[in-house]
């Protein structure tokens, strides 16, 4: 059966399979979480410990909290192209060929992209805005106790959206490969998206400037990149435009040529029967 004349019960029904197989893997990829989690823990406390700082608990569960919270997100990471891919083949028979293998193709970049974005987050960012925070803080002599529970959400909230914001270059390439988007129409529309990224900068970075330009001006630049990327995306987009156009100029001709020629035929058996 043709995917494109399913009903909605079974569009449903396919949406459901999917969505099991990605719990699937989600559930193998916890699994080897747990190896991973405990020993990614003691790391990630390395950048606090660099500049002496002391994580407490403040409750029994907090440990374990910490733990599992770690434990899910290694999950959801590993198993993102799982979800990608399944995304991608319950939306494809709805999309064109060129649509198809644009999404098919982005998946591994986007996956990339989303580690970059939190290796760029953690490795430069975040150690800056710990220093910066530990500085001020004995600057105005305050003795900070800082819970490990408070640690790892100030880090995954400063990292993680990284992940997720260094997917714009594929995600405006997507979308000029299909013609949405152009580089003419993202160069009109620069001073907005840059308002909106500078919107989410505040959002992610902690109140101060200087964090607030090393968090905008990353995204500046990815905007400056993906307007190049489009370009590229948009004038393949031109090309097999036009490639399918004179495609079906060259089967309209085909076609009305066979009209004609069994119109002649037609006229020929007439004449033949009179």
């Amino acid at each position: 059966m043709n995917p494109k004349d399913l009903t909605v019960i079974e569009h449903i029904e396919e949406l459901r399979k999917r969505l099991f197989i990605v719990a699937v893997f989600f559930v193998l990829a916890m699994a080897g979480a747990f190896f991973v989690a405990k020993p990614l823990v003691k790391y990630l406390q390395m950048t606090g410990a660099k500049y002496n700082i002391e994580l407490h608990a403040f409750d029994v569960v907090t440990p374990l909290a910490i733990y599992i919270q770690v434990v899910f997100i290694i999950a959801f990471i590993l198993s993102s192209p799982v979800l990608m891919y399944q995304l991608w083949s319950f939306i494809s028979p709805g999309l064109r060929e060129v649509e198809r293998k644009a999404t098919l193709s982005y998946i591994p970049y986007s996956f990339l992209l989303f580690l970059a974005g939190l290796s760029f987050s953690y490795f430069l960012l975040f150690p800056y805005v710990i220093k910066f925070m530990m500085n001020l803080s004995n600057d105005l002599e305050i003795q900070q106790t800082i819970g490990i529970h408070e640690y790892f959400t100030f880090l995954f909230k400063l990292t993680i959206p990284f992940g997720f914001l260094f997917q714009l270059p594929i995600v405006v390439l997507f979308f000029s490969r299909i013609g949405i988007l152009s580089p003419e129409l993202l160069i009109r529309i620069r001073k907005y998206s840059y308002f909106g990224l500078f919107v989410c900068a505040a959002i992610i970075a902690p109140p101060e400037l200087a964090s607030h330009l090393m968090v905008s001006v990353p995204l500046f630049i990815l905007y400056e990149i993906s307007i190049m990327i489009s370009r590229i995306g948009y004038k393949k987009y031109l090309k097999s435009e036009e490639i399918r156009l004179k495609e079906e100029q060259e089967a309209e001709q085909k076609r009305q040529i066979e009209e004609a020629l069994e119109q002649q035929r037609r006229q020929i058996e007439e004449l033949n029967q009179q």
